[in-house]
């Protein structure tokens, strides 16, 4: 697998190795091994899957605490945009998000660390859409924040009009409101 770097460390794009022919495709989607190698020392415990028609905004989502997770995201098929947002306070990029497109096509993933919120909008006629977690769902430590936040300044790549909210998703408080923050200098990842 080849990793991309991208603007805030700890959030990086995973490639794997594509071999295709006539028949169609094959590729390792997760190998424990390699991705300590690239990425570090990150045991998944959850798998889950999702399916949404275009226009579907998810997030932005992530849980608080030691209920913290990193996610690992991918899409079988249709194309959405994944975001990450920094919300660890103290951060040189906090509130600063990044985005990558995810396709059934490129076979890319996307690595989000604890610390950071995470949504995406489907952009195709419909997404499926994977993602392993490092901690369980945990609803009691659910946090959020407003996908609109003026101050992210996000382009979700969809018009305004064609947004489709869940009903807690239209109601999360921006990140200057919001009091389930992450600090910094915590090691997220300590035992």
């Amino acid at each position: 697998m080849d990793v991309i770097k991208t603007a805030i460390p700890g959030v990086v794009i995973v490639e794997p190795k594509v071999f295709g022919d006539a028949r169609g495709y094959f590729l390792e989607s997760w190998n424990q091994r390699d991705f300590d190698a690239v990425v570090g020392p990150i045991r998944f415990v959850q798998d889950n899957e999702s399916k949404s028609r275009y226009g579907v905004l998810r997030g932005l989502h992530f849980q608080t605490g030691d209920c913290s997770q990193s996610k690992l995201v991918r899409v079988v098929s249709g194309r959405v945009l994944d975001v990450a947002v920094d919300i660890r306070k103290g951060s040189p990029w906090f509130g600063q998000h990044v985005c990558c497109e995810l396709s059934g096509e490129n076979h890319r993933q996307f690595f989000i660390p604890r610390g950071f919120a995470h949504g995406f909008s489907v952009l195709s006629e419909e997404a499926v859409f994977q993602y392993k977690c490092d901690r369980l769902y945990a609803p009691d430590h659910e946090g959020a924040i407003a996908w609109d936040d003026p101050a992210l300044g996000i382009d979700w790549g969809l018009p305004l009009a064609d947004i489709i909210l869940s009903e807690k998703d239209k109601y999360h408080p921006t990140l200057a409101q919001s009091r389930d923050l992450f600090d910094y200098n915590t090691d997220l990842y300590a035992k």
